[in-house]
């Protein structure tokens, strides 16, 4: 599939939005914006990411068939998604689940003949004070049951757009997914409507009631612009550089030790200011750590001794000490490794391993001889033997 100059500009507007050296973190919302076209991620979709990110098709797809909202076939206009996790099963969500795939003839994540709803039961959708609960797009149908739940899908199918719970007013799939990828909602009055729900709103009349609020809240203080944000943080940023103190200038009066000496100057005469002990306990001075080198690719260098290319300490790892506080010589650790494996020969074959022929003669020996280590006699010898 060619996806559309507008998928592909809303593309690169994703990526801007990320540092060039991590343009790879856009893939979420790339995944969304290719669902917004197709209604689902189809091969193209998954194509279409990797060649905008650079990446190969298994990294996308694996990312793609991790998350549950990334549809890997073609889905219905309207996701409709019951929750049959223990709070609302306990009030009846699998009964309203149920019923829906009855009434619709289809069962988890299968579509209506007709295209339009795509059914599937959902493990938790966080809201067990409004259970049972169903969603269609990601939007709340609260304390549904098998009845409510089969006039929503019938007027979802005659054409109708039911109103939610709580949010906006609802909208197709893709134009869900649109929202997903980071654009807004373009339909006119599109989140006019909707409100809260009442166990929500629960604990915000708890506080009115008795007076409970954050110092100097103010509710009518209305939502600033991100032009408006930015001006105020640019004047309290220049505010609380004029409050700054003045530089202190430096002075070439030299500074008196305890025992009435000078101490020690620097270049201009002024007393250098003692350094700080390292407080990170590491063998080796802390410093930056290469950004050229993966976390895992330091840590490796770090801690093995032996590495050819081994880095210093970077802050709070330390380079392994034979115990005397002093690291290994490069070579002691493979020395080690082969000391151990020289020491511990290969069991034989059909044999486990410390089963010698030496220990068994030994005992058989013992045993004639009429003897053991505690000075027994011939019959308890024999038996100690036999035992052995």
């Amino acid at each position: 599939m060619t996806f559309t100059d507008t998928t592909r500009e809303r593309a690169r507007e994703i990526i801007a939005r990320y540092p060039a050296d991590r343009s790879r973190s856009a893939l979420l919302p790339l995944l969304h914006l290719v669902q917004a076209e197709e209604g689902y991620v189809s091969p193209a979709g998954v194509a279409f990411c990797a060649e905008v990110l650079g990446l190969n098709k298994a990294q996308v797809g694996a990312v793609a068939t991790f998350y549950t909202m990334y549809k890997r076939k073609p889905t219905g206009d309207f996701l409709v998604s019951v929750c049959t996790n223990t709070m609302c099963n306990v009030l009846g969500g699998q009964e309203v689940y149920d019923t829906l795939s009855e009434h619709l003839g289809v069962g988890h994540d299968e579509t209506t003949a007709d295209g339009t709803i795509t059914l599937e039961h959902a493990e938790c959708l966080a809201a067990c004070d409004y259970g049972p609960v169903m969603t269609v797009n990601y939007d709340f149908f609260d304390g549904v049951d098998a009845s409510t739940a089969v006039g929503v899908v019938d007027e979802l199918r005659a054409g109708g757009r039911p109103m939610p719970t709580r949010g906006a007013r609802l909208c197709t799939l893709k134009e869900m997914a649109v929202q997903l990828a980071g654009f807004a909602d373009e339909r006119d009055g599109a989140v006019a409507d909707g409100g809260p729900g009442e166990p929500t709103l629960r604990g915000l009349r708890l506080a009115q009631q008795h007076g409970v609020s954050v110092p100097g809240f103010d509710p009518n203080t209305p939502i600033r612009s991100k032009a408006e944000a930015d001006k105020a943080a640019a004047e309290a940023k220049a505010k609380a550089e004029a409050a700054k103190p003045a530089p202190v200038e430096a002075t070439t009066a030299p500074v008196k030790g305890g025992d009435g000496a000078s101490a020690p100057t620097g270049a201009a005469g002024v007393a250098e200011p003692a350094k700080p002990e390292a407080a990170t306990g590491s063998t080796a001075p802390d410093v930056k750590a290469p950004d050229d080198k993966s976390p895992q690719v330091r840590t490796a260098e770090t801690r093995q001794s032996d590495a050819s290319t081994a880095a210093p300490d970077a802050s709070g790892t330390k380079v392994p000490t034979d115990g005397t506080g002093t690291a290994p010589a490069a070579g002691d650790a493979r020395s080690a490794e082969a000391a151990g494996v020289a020491a511990n020969a290969p069991a034989g074959d059909g044999k486990p391993a410390g089963d010698e022929a030496g220990a068994q003669e030994r005992n058989l020996t013992e045993a004639k001889a009429g003897t053991d280590a505690d000075g027994a006699g011939p019959a308890d010898a024999s038996e100690t033997g036999a035992q052995k």
